[in-house]
C-alpha cells in the first residue's frame, strides 16, 4: 500500500466558547469551510471539552473530539461515560484523543501530583486499556453508537508512539519535544521524519490501517514567506535561519498552492493525511482544503 493512499482529512482545534448560539454557529461555519473534525483541547483556563463537543454535535457531518485529553485529569470509568454520552448525542461522530499531559503548572493548579514522564505514560496506558474495554463491553451503559470509537494517541517519545502505533486508530504527532525549561521545542524535519519512521515501524502490519495526524502550529497564507519566517524567529527567539524555520514540519507559510503542494509531499513521504490546525487560521486554511480535495478526487 502506498503511503499516500489515504485521502486527506482536516481538523481544527477550537480554543474559545461563548454563548450557545455563537458556538453552534461557529461549529456550522467550520463544517461549511470543509473541515472534517471539530476538536477542543484540554487545558485549564479554556472551556471544558465535553460540554463544548456535545453542543458542536448539532452540526450535520462534523466529527468531534478532544485534542487531546490529559489522561491524568480523568477517571477511566467517568471518561467512558462521557465518551458514550457524546457519541449518542452526535449520532456516532466522536473521536477520542488522549495524551499524558505535560504542563506542570496545570497539575499544580488542579492539586494533582505531577509524576515523572515514565509514570505519566504508564497511567496513559492504563487509561487506554480501561476505557477501550469499557466502551466495547456489551453490558456497559450508556453504549456508544459506534462499534469502536476511534482512538487517537498523541505524543513524541518512544513509549507513547509505540503505544499509539500498537493500539490507536490515529497516531498524532506533535513535531515538538519538551525542552530543558519544560516548554515545547520544534523538531527539525530530519528529527520529525525519524519519529514518523519509528512509529510506522512499531505499527508493523497495522501501519496501513492507522491514520497518521500532524498538528500544524503556524499557518500563514502569504506571498512573502521569508518575512513571516523572520518575524516568527524574532518573536520566539529561535536559533535558526528563515530557511530552517520554513522547513519545520509544523509550519506552513506560503501561498495556498505552495502549502497544498507541501502537504502532498508530506503525505507521500510520511503517510500523514490528517492535518489539524488552530482556530485562528480557519479562513486562511480553507482554500488549501479545497485544493487538496481536488487532488483527491
Amino acid at each position: 500500500m502506498s503511503l499516500a493512499s489515504r485521502a486527506f482529512r482536516f481538523g481544527v482545534n477550537m480554543l474559545a466558547v461563548d454563548s450557545s448560539a455563537s458556538w453552534e454557529g461557529r461549529a456550522r461555519h467550520v463544517e461549511q469551510l470543509g473541515f472534517d473534525v471539530l476538536l477542543v483541547p484540554d487545558h485549564l483556563g479554556i472551556p471544558s471539552p465535553w460540554p463544548a463537543l456535545a453542543t458542536a454535535a448539532a452540526t450535520e457531518r462534523l466529527r468531534v473530539g478532544p485534542f487531546v485529553l490529559n489522561a491524568a485529569f480523568t477517571n477511566p470509568v467517568l471518561l467512558a461515560r462521557d465518551v458514550a454520552t457524546v457519541d449518542q448525542l452526535s449520532d456516532g461522530r466522536v473521536e477520542l484523543g488522549l495524551g499524558t499531559g505535560y504542563v506542570k503548572e496545570e497539575f499544580e493548579a488542579a492539586g494533582i501530583e505531577f509524576p515523572t514522564a515514565g509514570r505519566r505514560v504508564d497511567h496513559l496506558g492504563d487509561t487506554v486499556a480501561r476505557v477501550t474495554s469499557l466502551l466495547s463491553a456489551p453490558e456497559h451503559t450508556p453504549r456508544p453508537v459506534q462499534g469502536r470509537v476511534p482512538l487517537l494517541l498523541g505524543g513524541n517519545g518512544d513509549r507513547v508512539l509505540r503505544m499509539a502505533a500498537e493500539h490507536a486508530d490515529i497516531v498524532g504527532f506533535t513535531a515538538a519535544r519538551t525542552g530543558r525549561k519544560g516548554d515545547l521545542e520544534p523538531l527539525s524535519a530530519t528529527d520529525f521524519d525519524e519519529r514518523v519512521a519509528f512509529a510506522r515501524d512499531a505499527a508493523g502490519a497495522r501501519s496501513g490501517d492507522v491514520e497518521w495526524n500532524l498538528l500544524m502550529q503556524i499557518v500563514v497564507v502569504t506571498d512573502d514567506p521569508r518575512r513571516i519566517a523572520e518575524e516568527n524567529i524574532a518573536k520566539w527567539e529561535l536559533p535558526m535561519s528563515p530557511e530552517e524555520f520554513l522547513d519545520l514540519p509544523s509550519v506552513l507559510i506560503g501561498s495556498a498552492a505552495d502549502i497544498a503542494a507541501r502537504l502532498v509531499e508530506l503525505r507521500k513521504r510520511t503517510g500523514i493525511s490528517y492535518l489539524t490546525v488552530l482556530e485562528p487560521v480557519l479562513e486562511q486554511f480553507a482554500p488549501v482544503i479545497g485544493l487538496l480535495r481536488d487532488i483527491d478526487r
